[in-house]
C-alpha cells in the first residue's frame, strides 16, 4: 500500500469525517461517445470532480444490474467531496450486455481515463495517474473484481490499481447460475489480487421480497467474495439495510421504480445507508492510498460510530494480522 504509516490516532468521540460530506465543492460533468471528438469516452460516463485546484486519485464506479449510473449521485458526490475524481460509466442501455462484454467495456473506459479524462475536467484539476481505484455495486461490484483479476481483455496491462471496493457484489442468481466470467472459485483466499480490498455487504440482501427472489443470494454475494480475498481485506456489513438502499431517493422512470421495489429494503433512512457506504469507501481509500489509518481504526474499534448498524463486527485483515 502506498505511503502506509503506523498511526495510532483516533477520533474517540466524534463521528469519523469519512461518514460526513467532504469539504471540497464538486461538479458533475457528463461525457458521451462521439465520432468527431477524439477525447470522447467509449461509453457514456458521468464524471464527478472536485472544483478546487489540485491533483486527485481516480475512482471508477460501476453500476449494478440494469441500473443507471446517476442513481448513485449522492454516494458518488460524497466520495468526490473528499478529494477523488469519480468516473461512473453507463455500461448498459435498454438491456444489460453479457457479463464478459460488460467487463471488456469497463476495461475500455479505464483505458480512456488514463489517456483522455483530463480533457473533460475543470481546467485547474488533474487526475493522479499513480492512484486508480475500482468500486462497484451488485453486478458492478463483480465487474470491478473481474477487471482487477485480469478478465478485461481490453485493459491496458500497464494500468495498476490501488484499491478495490465491492458494494454488495453479486456474481449471479445462484452458485449454479452465474454471470460470465465466472470468477468465484469457492476456495478461500483464491483471488489473486495485489491491492487492498474492501467488501461491503447488506443484511437484507440475501432475503426475498414477497414473491421476488433475493437480490444478493447466498453463495454468490458479499460473504463469498470476502472469503475468496486475501489480506489485506476488509468486511463491513450493514445489518438493517437491503441491496438497493444506497441508491438515491425518488429514482425516475420504470427502472427507478423497479430498483425501489424488487429487493428487500430496510426500514431506516436511506440517507444513513448512503453515508455509511460513502464513508466506508472514503475511509478505505484513505487507508489504502494515503496510509491514513485513524478513521478505519476507529470504525473497527467502535462500530457504533457508523451511521448503519454493523453486524457481524467489521474486520480488516492485513497480511500481518487483524487491524484493531
Amino acid at each position: 500500500m502506498a505511503g502506509k504509516e503506523d498511526s495510532e490516532t483516533f477520533y474517540s468521540a466524534a463521528t469519523p469525517l469519512a461518514f460526513e460530506l467532504g469539504s471540497l465543492p464538486t461538479t458533475v460533468i457528463p461525457a458521451d461517445p462521439s465520432a468527431t471528438d477524439l477525447t470522447a469516452p467509449p461509453k457514456p460516463v458521468i464524471i464527478t470532480s472536485p472544483t478546487v485546484a489540485g491533483t486527485y486519485p481516480v475512482v471508477l464506479f460501476f453500476h449494478g444490474f440494469y441500473l443507471r449510473n446517476y442513481f448513485y449521485s449522492d454516494v458518488i458526490n460524497h466520495v468526490a467531496s473528499h478529494g477523488y475524481i469519480v468516473v461512473a460509466p453507463q455500461l448498459c442501455k435498454i438491456l444489460p450486455p453479457g457479463g464478459q462484454v460488460e467487463v471488456d467495456d469497463a476495461g475500455k473506459v479505464i483505458n480512456w481515463t488514463s489517456k483522455n479524462l483530463k480533457a473533460h475536467l475543470p481546467s485547474s484539476v488533474n487526475a493522479n495517474g499513480n492512484y486508480t481505484a475500482l468500486v462497484g455495486h451488485s453486478r458492478g461490484g463483480k465487474t470491478a473484481f473481474a477487471v482487477a483479476l485480469g478478465h478485461a481483455a481490453t485493459l491496458d496491462p500497464s494500468i495498476k490499481f490501488s484499491a478495490l471496493v465491492g458494494i454488495d457484489p453479486v456474481a449471479g442468481i445462484s452458485k449454479c447460475i452465474r454471470t460470465d466470467p465466472e470468477i468465484l472459485t469457492y476456495k478461500p483466499e483464491s483471488f489473486d489480487l495485489d491491492m487492498p480490498v474492501a467488501v461491503i455487504g447488506t443484511g437484507l440482501g440475501p432475503k426475498s421480497n414477497m414473491l421476488m427472489p433475493p437480490c444478493a443470494p447466498a453463495e454468490v454475494n458479499h460473504e463469498e467474495f470476502y472469503i475468496e480475498c486475501k489480506a489485506t481485506k476488509g468486511h463491513f456489513v450493514a445489518a438493517d439495510y437491503g441491496h438497493m438502499d444506497m441508491l438515491d431517493d425518488n429514482l425516475p422512470g420504470f427502472v427507478g421504480f423497479m430498483a425501489g421495489c424488487m429487493c428487500k429494503n430496510g426500514k431506516r433512512k436511506k440517507s444513513e445507508m448512503r453515508s455509511f457506504v460513502g464513508g466506508i469507501v472514503v475511509a478505505f481509500l484513505k487507508y489504502s492510498i494515503w496510509g491514513e489509518m485513524s478513521e478505519i481504526r476507529q470504525i473497527l474499534k467502535d462500530p457504533s460510530v457508523s451511521p448503519a448498524r454493523l453486524d457481524p463486527s467489521p474486520e480488516l485483515e492485513e497480511a500481518s494480522g487483524y487491524l484493531v
